[in-house]
């Protein structure tokens, strides 16, 4: 009770500016391998603690090593992500919060050069798999495949899809409003009541929205059908206006949904 009341405003103060400031630099490392760092980190600190615990002095005495020699590391491992934070630290991005306005437009013009390319794609029955990275980190898939790193257009993800180019054989991975790497490779679905008409395309569509939240757009180079993939369900031949609306409701910043698996109204035309 005494802890309690001998806390003040300014304690208060001072945990809440921590806490945020610890918020958004997990949101900054977040689906990068910043992250996986990050829990070697952890692992270490908690082997030290354990050292402590039960007073292994040898433990001990490398732990202290560790964190001796740890903290030139950490700058040395961290260089990209401190170098970003700064960047936008001096552009006042780093705390800034954006509008819902502005976000949504982000939103639809992702949607809107998705679309675009997804149409010119589907009409010449080229093929083609665009991931869209949700809340799960899909770095590992995207390090399997060639760094882009840019904005997101049509023109290039067609570029991208061209049969004979050099990545239009794997898929596209997009970050929020980036375009993060093409020719990636991701996991095939070994669900045994998938439709046999469906190729690998298809298959590794299934299996990333398996192993993720992560939803994907496939276009058929047989039927030129387009389709999309989430929760380990797919619908097939999907129309232009639901695909709009679905992308648009899972990435709009902070949208939820009352269902628990909002994938599962179209379970019964999965695999049709």
């Amino acid at each position: 009770m005494d802890l309690i009341t001998s806390i003040s405003a300014r304690d208060i103060v001072d945990i809440l500016i921590v806490s945020y400031v610890i918020y958004k630099l997990i949101l900054l490392v977040r689906g990068t391998r910043a992250i996986q760092l990050m829990k070697g980190i952890l692992v270490v600190v908690i082997t030290w603690v354990i050292s402590i615990w039960f007073k292994l002095s040898t433990l001990q005495w490398m732990m202290n090593q560790t964190f001796t020699f740890g903290v030139l590391g950490v700058i040395i491992i961290f260089q990209p992500e401190l170098r970003r934070a700064l960047e936008q630290l001096g552009r006042g991005k780093l705390f800034s919060s954006r509008s819902s306005s502005e976000e949504d437009q982000d939103v639809n013009k992702r949607i809107s050069e998705v679309m675009r390319a997804a149409n010119y794609l589907a009409k010449r029955k080229i093929g083609a798999l665009i991931v869209f990275e949700k809340e799960t980190g899909l770095t590992d898939y995207v390090e399997s495949g060639v760094a882009i790193e840019s904005k997101i257009s049509g023109e290039l993800l067609i570029n991208i899809f061209i049969p004979n180019t050099p990545l239009h054989d794997g898929a596209v991975i997009i970050r929020q409003g980036q375009l993060m790497a093409a020719g990636c490779y991701l996991p095939l679905s070994e669900n045994p009541f998938i439709s046999k008409e469906l190729g690998t395309r298809h298959r590794a569509a299934i299996g990333m929205s398996e192993v993720s939240d992560a939803m994907c757009v496939i276009v058929s180079e047989e039927t030129g059908q387009i389709s999309l993939t989430m929760n380990g369900h797919i619908v097939r031949d999907i129309k232009e206006e639901s695909l709009i609306s679905k992308l648009f409701e899972e990435l709009k910043p902070k949208a939820k949904t009352k269902e628990k698996n909002p994938f599962l109204k179209w379970r019964g035309r999965s695999n049709g």
